[in-house]
């Protein structure tokens, strides 16, 4: 149920387009067609999709791995009045939906952009910001349940041997909590690699060129492209090449993305 869909989308990539409407749910192509991939990437510029979705991964994830990191620490191995609030403020992210905050993200990022241009609409650095505030609330909850499992005696002695809290928290608490950290990661990376709804809200495509685009948008251009040029084979082609690269990631950091899952419950 899951090998047959994902061979059969690979598979159709390297078919010819009559192929693709002959025969639909054939798996083995009658000749292999690799020039679909070099169509689908030039011609169809998901060459510029994955360059502007890698630039807005980079900054996205990293900013909410230690952002994120950051403050589930200080809230689950801190006590300070406050400390519940603030905690169930972050999970009350959980339960709203992104498409309540459509209209006011939109204008709040249009009237950004009228005094700071660098955060306006079509703006990597926006979208980055954006992705951040999305993620942190999922980033804080599992981060804290994992960090409140950390032994409170390593911290106790980094403190001993004269190590500051950020010193204890990036040298000593931080390397411990590496698993969930790849737990977290992988998730944010398929999250913001599939994300639609807001690159679509902020990310406009300028001039009809895919400046500022990211690959969830290329994707539905392809598709939307088909009601005016039988290209489905590059279609396929496109689809292939923005799922791969997810899916190779989570198959190599497989073990510990498990390993991060479980570590809090085994402890």
């Amino acid at each position: 149920m899951v090998i047959y869909p994902l061979l059969w989308v690979v598979m159709s990539a390297l078919k010819s387009d009559s192929e693709v409407i002959r025969e639909p749910l054939s798996l083995i192509p009658d000749k292999l067609h690799f020039d679909n991939f070099l169509r689908a990437w030039t011609a169809g510029h998901l060459g510029s999709f994955f360059l502007n979705t890698l630039l807005v991964l980079l900054g996205s994830v990293t900013l909410t791995m230690l952002l994120g990191s950051m403050a589930a620490y200080a809230l689950a191995r801190y006590e300070f009045r406050g400390n519940r609030l603030i905690y169930y403020m972050f999970l009350s992210g959980l339960t709203l939906p992104i498409y309540l905050a459509a209209v006011p993200l939109f204008k709040g990022v249009y009237n950004t952009g009228v005094s700071l241009p660098l955060l306006g609409p079509n703006k990597h650095l926006m979208l980055i910001l954006v992705y951040v505030a999305w993620s942190l609330s999922f980033t804080i909850f599992f981060m804290h349940s994992f960090f409140r499992t950390l032994p409170d005696t390593i911290a106790e002695a980094a403190q001993v041997d004269g190590a500051s809290h950020t010193r204890t928290f990036f040298s000593v608490m931080l390397p411990m909590a590496k698993p969930g950290l790849i737990s977290i990661g992988i998730f944010n990376v398929l999250g913001q690699w599939n994300q639609w709804y807001l690159p679509t809200l902020l990310m406009q495509s300028v001039s009809g060129e895919p400046k500022h685009q990211v690959i969830a948008q290329g994707l539905i251009e392809l598709s939307v492209n088909q009601g005016y040029k039988s290209d489905w084979s590059g279609l396929f082609a496109g689809v292939t090449m923005a799922m791969l690269p997810v899916l190779i990631v989570y198959i190599v950091f497989q073990r510990q993305v498990q390993s991060g899952l479980t570590a809090g419950v085994g402890k």
